[in-house]
């Protein structure tokens, strides 16, 4: 899927200094092992934002979210449901990479909160979809299962939240694809009800993807 992207000198004066900011950024130990703080790909502004766990290795070689098999995994979710570039805003929970792509702690989490509290007033989604258990956690501060509140709208503050799988456990459990896209036609639907976006010219049923 292609990106939106801007050269350093092409962003608005706000997004430089969040860029330098978020590159700077030693709040916590993931720093010291990083290649690339990895902040963001899409659309400076966008109606839907989505928050993943944390980089992987690819992309912390590229300094990009969501570009190694889980990322191609979203990528057709979402042109599957006619979404482009300029529609989203994809990021993480931490923009460091966690050694061995582990879980990120407690710790690294609340570190990197004021970067994306600071990123969430800059993009000002109206939909936001947690990609994945660890989203969930601690976006919310809630801890329920994954698969128990995924596909179910929260609404907090004129903002609607959905939870759904992170596509590196359908990689593993290719069955659960269905319930994947089913989420994402919620949010599709949503985004049209709020006259976000405009309503899909070629709408069906699950395909695989």
């Amino acid at each position: 899927m292609s990106d939106t992207r801007l050269s350093f000198q092409d962003l608005p004066k706000a997004w430089q200094g969040f860029l330098q900011a978020c590159q700077s950024c030693n709040n916590c130990e993931l720093h010291q092992t990083r290649d690339n703080v990895v902040v963001y790909r899409g659309s400076l502004t966008a109606p839907l934002m989505l928050i993943g766990e944390g980089p992987g290795a690819e992309e912390d070689r590229q300094g990009i979210p969501f570009v190694g098999r889980s990322g191609k995994l979203l990528d057709s979710l979402l042109q599957a449901q006619e979404f482009t570039a300029r529609d989203f805003h994809i990021c993480n929970i931490v923009k460091c990479r966690p050694p061995g792509n582990r879980v990120p702690t407690e710790e690294e989490a609340q570190a990197c909160k004021r970067l994306l509290s600071a990123q969430f007033t800059l993009v000002k989604p109206k939909v936001i979809v947690l990609v994945g258990a660890t989203a969930y956690k601690y976006f919310t501060n809630l801890n329920d299962p994954i698969s128990k509140v995924r596909g179910k709208w929260i609404e907090n503050s004129g903002y609607y939240i959905m939870p759904t799988f992170h596509p590196a456990y359908l990689l593993r459990n290719p069955s659960k694809k269905l319930e994947m896209w089913n989420d994402f036609k919620k949010v599709r639907e949503k985004l049209e009800d709020l006259n976000l976006i405009q309503p899909m010219q070629h709408p069906f049923e699950f395909i695989e993807w």
